[in-house]
């Protein structure tokens, strides 16, 4: 996942977050899983490391303050070019700006929201592009899925806010059932509808985030070993074979290998 000088194209994701409680323990448990290594960035945040898979950033570790209370998920960050504008179009559009837009020394101008269901995503600008969904080395991140109730009212917000088409995933979903959000003809992220009690325990709509592994069977197995917890799967898709598992702290995540859209 080599970065180059090119700026991202608005509304890409381009970036994962983790805030944990213990970061010491999440930073060996992805270290051991993804063979990740690690360096401090962007301190002005609090305690937060880089993740590098072969010398190339991937993902960010955060640890979350002493005694605050919030659900540990993997976030995903997507690019703008105007971070105040997009911020504004969010709140038009229903969702809510929970931190800045704000100026964060040598990355650039975030800001962290939620969509009209609830989940959380980031807004990022500046900063050089990455490479594109199901691409990358093991343990980078591939894909985003929202994981919500209801497609349709979500999936309205995304477009509005940042211009995505909504196709369906498959001729022959049901309406609303799983969608693909797309820039240009081209596959950004996905939305997957669920009923309410399907979802995690102690966690609302949220965006999955997938990671690539060469073998989908070895990396579940090893997952438990440090352990996660195998939420589903391993089974075979039309992209790849893949499972979902949750860490250590709970944060649900997916695993997936050699897939391309």
């Amino acid at each position: 996942m080599a970065e180059t000088a090119s700026p991202p194209v608005p509304g890409t994701h381009r970036w994962v977050s983790l805030m944990v409680h213990d970061l010491a323990a999440s930073r060996r448990f992805y270290g051991a899983l993804f063979g990740w290594e690690f360096d401090e960035h962007a301190p002005q945040l609090g305690p937060y490391v880089r993740a590098l898979r072969d010398g190339h950033p991937v993902a960010g570790l955060g640890e979350i303050a002493a005694g605050a209370r919030r659900v540990v998920a993997w976030l995903p960050y997507i690019a703008t070019n105007d971070a105040d504008d997009t911020a504004a179009r969010i709140r038009d559009c229903g969702g809510t700006v929970a931190v800045g837009p704000l100026d964060v020394e040598h990355v650039g101008r975030l800001a962290i929201a939620a969509d009209v269901g609830g989940a959380a995503f980031g807004v990022w600008q500046g900063g050089p592009r990455r490479s594109g969904p199901f691409t990358g080395p093991h343990g980078a991140p591939v894909w985003n899925e929202l994981i919500t109730p209801g497609s349709t009212g979500v999936g309205l917000f995304y477009t509005n806010v940042f211009g995505y088409e909504r196709v369906p995933e498959a001729a022959d979903a049901a309406p609303g059932d799983r969608i693909v959000l797309r820039l240009d003809g081209r596959a950004v992220a996905g939305v997957r509808s669920v009923a309410r009690g399907a979802l995690p325990h102690n966690h609302g709509p949220h965006w999955l985030t997938y990671f690539s592994v060469p073998d989908v069977d070895e990396a579940v197995a090893r997952a438990a070993e440090l352990g996660a917890r195998t939420v589903g799967g391993p089974l075979d898709s039309p992209f790849g074979r893949r499972a979902v598992l949750t860490d250590p702290e709970g944060a649900p995540f997916a695993v997936i290998q050699s897939a391309e859209r």
